[in-house]
């Protein structure tokens, strides 16, 4: 996992900055509108088995900011994982309000699709934030839920590399289902959580290493 964590002058961080470019072009110019219309139109077409409807409002409110950073903080009050919840924190806020300020410049609208499934126990909520920027609440581009989820996925994911050198890399998969409760519960176009995941593989790779996490792993070694 230690490829994840990289520096601001690396080739993985520029990387990541011209793919989340050229996905924030493709947005902008609506080159991918039909794509993107065409998979929610999919997920609209699914919806209605009420575990699934469920389990995927369920998912998407648990990417929500609040309990993250309820985690985070719950990993910053134990000595041995102090390092892990700075990052996290972080990470969550500055995923939330950079997500929020790039939302106001690209101004993509949601989807303009109904949810026809299971009716949910309560509204799905909204943590944009941008301050001087009250459109961000209804902007689609780029994923909050997403950028945060492939934060935790690395973060978490590096943090228990040593241990499970293999099934580390299964909590990447939470990223990939953040994307696609997203995507079922209608609250986001394919672009939205594409761009989303890239901003925080980005922003994790960054913050990682300036936070000095890979240190905390290597001296443990020792």
């Amino acid at each position: 996992m230690q490829k994840w964590i990289f520096d601001i002058r690396s080739r993985p961080f520029v990387l990541t900055v011209l793919a989340f470019l050229l996905v924030t072009f493709l947005v902008y110019f609506e080159v991918t509108k039909q794509f993107d219309e065409s998979v929610i139109v999919y997920f609209q077409s699914i919806s209605g088995n009420a575990v699934l409807d469920l389990a995927m409002w369920s998912l998407t409110e648990a990417g929500s900011i609040i309990p993250m950073l309820l985690f985070a903080v719950a990993l910053l009050i134990i000595k041995k994982t102090r390092r892990i919840g700075l990052s996290l924190m972080i990470l969550i806020v500055l995923a939330t309000l950079l997500t929020g300020y790039i939302k106001c410049g690209v101004d993509r609208d949601r989807p303009n699709f109904d949810f026809e499934g299971t009716p949910f126990p309560m509204k799905i909520s909204e943590d944009t934030f941008a301050l001087f920027c009250e459109g961000s609440f209804n902007a689609s581009y780029p994923s909050g839920h997403a950028a945060r989820a492939a934060i935790f996925g690395i973060i978490l994911g590096y943090a228990l590399s040593q241990r499970f050198p293999r099934g580390c890399y299964l909590l990447l998969l939470y990223p990939l289902m953040m994307s696609i409760s997203r995507m079922y519960v209608i609250q986001h176009y394919p672009m939205d959580v594409i761009g989303g995941t890239i901003l925080g593989i980005m922003l994790a790779g960054v913050v990682a290493k300036k936070t000095k996490l890979l240190k905390k792993f290597e001296s443990s070694k020792i």
